[in-house]
């Protein structure tokens, strides 16, 4: 068996991996650098600035390529055949690139996303992300547009750098996905390191000035307002990197929110397959990568368990929050049980002097099922593994209670959320 996949990214590069181990032939098609988005332009080196004191290209750089070269390690595989360049869907399962022709008996497609911008006069003028993470030093002032995951990191990252920070999002609190309590205890939290964030704000234009700095004006309520800033950061989300390929010539499927795939990421071409950012909905590597495993198991025939409801998410601001399962605005109509704990009633988190943080963890009255579990504290991104490991197997908060954790640690902060539910 041979499967073709068009993306270097982790939904396409780890797709590739697994399936060589499975003893599959693959040709792994890359027009960009190895990793994608996530290793080039998001996941990894916003993880590097989180990391710093001030803006150091040099060391983010060096990370990079440093994971760079341990995936060009991993992919000199004997049956993966890396191809670098840009594909051009041939028909069927085959593809075309700079005028060779690749034909295989499966087509996984794995093209990513781009950044997303507003429709408003001088929308120019702002940077995305990708030039963001290129700045060399902290601007005096930083507007950026959208508070959402990646507006909301790069606030928090060049707060810390030194910039007065004002954030523009339009809905009526930042993270509008995330969970409606954890969202406003972080904008709280946010505040109190400085930054500025409006709500409700509409964007309508950025100007430059004589001088070289920008305004951005805004409205709320019909109330104008501008905001200067000698750097514009516009972040209203990502979209699917449609354009990379000729879908219509493919007759593939898509709409402006992506590929349209079944559960087993089933194109409406038999044998196409599409994973990740293209398909729209959860724009994060490592639902990429899952859903290149589901594409998989579904090629070769295999059932798995994967539960695409339960996807943990992370925003590592200062501090990090983090969601697993459902939001309690989500259990509207539900007879739902809340339970709540502090960071600052948890021995390690004083002893740390990271006594800011909370967490929630949400249960079925009834059954006592776990459903979702939401946190706002140091280490948040590394303790919601445990409340998603617990939702995916159905554990109640009783049978979750009787669990030991190690003392003192803060992981202790979820099982006093729990025991809250159960007291």
């Amino acid at each position: 068996m041979k499967i073709i996949i068009i993306g270097a990214g982790p939904g396409g590069y780890e797709t590739a991996l697994e399936a060589a181990s499975r003893g599959i032939e693959v040709v792994l098609v890359g027009e960009g650098p190895l990793g994608g988005v996530c290793l080039n332009e998001g996941c990894i080196p916003t993880k590097a600035l989180c990391a710093m004191d001030a803006p150091d290209l040099e060391r983010k750089r060096a990370v990079i390529s440093k994971l760079q070269e341990g995936i060009s390690r991993m992919l000199s595989h004997r049956l993966i055949t890396f191809v670098s360049g840009r594909a051009s869907l041939a028909g069927g399962t085959s593809v075309e690139v700079e005028g060779a022709v690749y034909e295989g008996d499966a087509l996984i497609i794995a093209t990513g996303s781009v950044s997303a911008s507003l429709s408003v006069p001088g929308a120019g003028l702002a940077v995305d992300s990708a030039a963001m993470l290129e700045l060399d030093r902290a601007p005096g002032r930083l507007a950026v547009i959208g508070g959402g995951v990646i507006g909301l990191e790069f606030a928090s990252i060049y707060r810390k750098f030194g910039s007065e920070v004002t954030v523009l999002e339009y809905c009526p609190n930042v993270l509008p996905r995330f969970d409606a309590d954890l969202a406003k205890r972080l904008k709280a939290s946010l505040a109190k390191r400085g930054i500025k964030v409006e709500t409700g704000a509409c964007v309508g234009g950025i100007v430059r000035n004589d001088d070289g700095s920008l305004t951005v004006s805004w409205s709320r309520n019909g109330k104008a307002a501008d905001t200067e800033a000698d750097c514009v950061l516009m972040a209203v989300g990502r979209k699917p990197n449609l354009s990379s390929l000729n879908l219509d010539d493919a007759g593939i499927k898509y709409g402006p929110g992506g590929i349209e795939v079944d559960e087993n990421m089933r194109t409406n071409i038999p044998g196409v397959y599409a994973v990740g950012d293209i398909t729209g909905g959860m724009m994060l590597a490592h639902a990429a990568t899952a859903q290149g495993r589901r594409a998989l198991n579904h090629i070769c025939g295999l059932s798995d368990n994967i539960n695409f409801g339960i996807v943990p998410a992370a925003v590592f601001t200062v501090p990090e929050a983090a969601s697993a399962g459902l939001a309690e605005q989500d259990c509207a109509g539900m007879d739902i049980s809340v339970g709540k704990a502090n960071y600052r009633a948890n021995g390690k988190a004083v002893a740390s002097g990271e006594e800011d943080g909370w967490c929630k963890v949400i249960a079925d009255r009834s059954s006592g099922r776990i459903l979702g579990a939401h946190m706002l504290g140091a280490h948040a991104s590394d303790i919601i593994h445990e409340a998603a490991a617990l939702i995916a197997l159905g554990a109640t908060a009783g049978q979750a209670e009787d669990l030991i954790h190690a003392h003192p640690t803060l992981s202790e902060v979820l099982q006093a959320a729990i025991h809250d539910i159960q007291a």
